[in-house]
C-alpha cells in the first residue's frame, strides 16, 4: 500500500484549505469498508472508520461548510466480489441498501445531501466492458491489459447496471420513507456528463450523436425518469438488456431529487455502417463511434495538458444541460465535477507549477455556460470543481494534476496554494 495524499490524517488543515477557498459546500465521499470491512452488517462495524467520519462532517460544519456526501464512490468492499460477484449479482442491492441506511442512522443529523453511487456508467463500461477498472473484467483478458480477468462484455455491463440502478432506487426509497422527513435531506446520484456532436453535417452522423447519448447519459436517466430504457437500447442490443418488471418500474421512476452532472469534455458521434460478422462483445452502440476530430480532422477543443481525454469545451456543458432539460422534464441539476488538468514535470519550478491561469479560465467558462443554461431555464444550484488537491488519478497516477491546491510528493504532501485559490475567493466575494 502507498500514501496518496493522506487527507485521512490531515482531514483538519484541508478542512481549513476549503475554508480559504470561500466557498460553502464540499463533497467528499465515504469508504464503504471503512465502515464495514466486510461489506456486511454481519461483518462487523468499524467505529475508528465510523469515527473519521464523524469529526469530518463536524470539522465542515464548524466551519460553516455544507456537507455533500456520496455514498459509492468507484470502490465497493472486495469481500462481495469474492463472496458472490459484486455488482453483478442482486445481492449487491440489499447489502448496499444495509450500508446506507447505517450511513443515514450515524450522519444524516448533520449530513443533508446525499449522491448514492458516482457514475455508474464508468463502472459498467471501464469495469466489465473494456476492463480498465476494477474489477478488470473483459471478454478478451490479457488483450490490451495484462491485469484483465475473464468476462463477457456482452452482458455484464447491462447486468451490474441494472443492478446499481435497482441499489440506487431501493436507496432512495429507504432515505425517504425512513429519514427524509426528520432529517430534512435530499438525495439524488451522479452520471458522467459527456455531450456528443455530429461528426458531420449527415443525416447518419447526427443519429448517431443521438444514439451515443442514449448508449451513455440515457442508460441511466431514461430508466430513473421513465421507468425504462432509451429505444435505441432496446432495438439494437435487447437480447443482452434486462428488462424492469412492474414493480421495478415503480421503484425507479422518479428516484431522485437531484442529478449530479459530472463534465469534462464532449466528442464528436460517427456513424459506423454495418458489416457483415460485426464483432458483438462490446457493451457501445456498434453502429457508432466516439471521436475527438470531426470529419475535417478539427479537435472539439483544446487538449488539456497532462489529460488523455480532456478536450476543453465549455460551451458542451450548456448544450448537454439544455438537451437534458427537455429531454428528462427538467431536473435540479448539481454540476458535481468540473476541472481540467496539468501535467506532473518534475524539472519545472514551484513557481511555475502553481501557476495556473488556464484554471481560472475553464472555471469561468464553464459557469458562463451555466449561466447562460439557467437563463433559458434549465435548474442549476450548484457547482463543484474537480479537485480541491492534486490527487492520485486512476491509470493516469499522479501525472495529471486537477487540484487548486499543489500537493508536493517530495515535501511531506505539503500543501500549497495555486493562483487560481488565490483567485477564487475574491471571484466570489465579487
Amino acid at each position: 500500500m502507498s500514501t496518496t495524499i493522506d487527507s485521512y490524517k490531515r482531514y483538519k488543515q484541508d478542512v481549513k484549505a476549503v475554508k480559504a477557498l470561500g466557498v460553502d459546500s464540499y463533497r467528499f465521499s465515504i469508504s464503504w469498508t471503512r465502515i464495514l470491512p466486510k461489506g456486511t452488517l454481519s461483518g462487523g462495524i468499524n467505529q475508528e472508520g465510523v469515527d473519521h467520519y464523524n469529526n469530518l462532517i463536524d470539522e465542515l460544519i464548524k466551519y460553516g461548510i455544507t456537507p455533500y456526501v456520496t455514498i459509492l464512490h468507484f470502490d465497493p468492499p472486495q469481500a462481495l466480489t469474492v463472496k458472490y460477484g459484486g455488482f453483478l449479482s442482486r445481492s449487491f442491492v440489499d447489502d448496499f441498501k444495509d450500508y446506507s441506511e447505517l450511513c443515514f442512522k450515524i450522519f444524516g443529523d448533520r449530513v443533508k445531501n446525499w449522491i448514492t453511487i458516482n457514475e455508474p456508467f464508468i463502472i459498467a463500461k471501464m469495469g466489465y466492458d473494456l476492463g480498465v477498472a476494477a474489477p478488470g473484467r473483459c471478454s478478451i483478458p490479457g488483450g490490451d491489459f495484462d491485469y484483465c480477468t475473464a468476462g463477457n462484455s456482452s452482458t455484464e455491463p447491462y447486468i451490474v447496471a441494472h443492478n446499481l440502478l435497482l441499489a440506487h432506487a431501493t436507496v432512495v426509497k429507504l432515505y425517504r420513507e425512513k429519514f427524509q422527513t426528520k432529517q430534512g435531506g435530499q438525495i439524488g446520484c451522479s452520471h458522467v456528463g459527456t455531450y456528443i456532436e455530429a461528426y458531420s453535417h449527415s443525416a447518419k452522423d447526427k443519429a448517431a450523436a443521438k444514439r451515443i447519448l442514449d448508449f451513455e447519459l440515457g442508460w441511466f436517466m431514461e430508466p430513473i425518469v421513465y421507468g425504462c430504457y432509451p429505444k435505441s437500447m432496446r432495438r439494437l442490443v435487447k437480447k443482452r438488456l434486462p428488462s424492469f418488471t412492474k414493480e421495478e418500474k415503480k421503484l425507479i421512476m422518479g428516484s431522485f431529487d437531484f442529478i449530479g452532472i459530472n463534465y469534462y469534455t464532449s466528442r464528436y458521434g460517427k456513424n459506423i455502417p454495418a458489416r457483415p460478422h460485426m464483432p458483438h462483445f462490446s457493451r457501445n452502440d456498434p453502429l457508432a463511434s466516439s471521436e475527438f476530430k470531426n470529419v475535417n480532422g478539427v479537435p472539439i477543443g483544446p487538449q488539456a495538458d497532462g489529460s488523455t481525454f480532456i478536450f476543453s469545451y465549455p460551451q458542451g456543458l450548456k448544450k448537454l444541460l439544455k438537451f437534458m432539460k427537455q429531454k428528462y422534464q427538467s431536473p435540479k441539476i448539481y454540476i458535481t465535477e468540473n476541472g481540467i488538468t496539468v501535467a506532473k514535470n518534475n524539472r519545472r519550478g514551484l513557481d511555475v507549477a502553481l501557476k495556473d491561469p488556464h484554471r481560472i479560465e475553464c472555471i469561468l467558462r464553464h459557469l458562463y455556460m451555466i449561466k447562460q443554461a439557467i437563463k433559458k431555464g434549465v435548474n442549476v444550484v450548484g457547482y463543484f470543481h474537480w479537485a480541491l488537491f492534486d490527487d492520485f488519478e486512476w491509470g493516469e497516477g499522479y501525472t495529471p494534476r486537477f487540484g487548486l491546491y499543489y500537493v508536493d510528493y517530495k515535501d511531506n504532501l505539503k500543501r500549497i496554494p495555486k493562483e487560481s485559490a488565490k483567485w477564487l475567493p475574491k471571484f466570489l466575494n465579487g
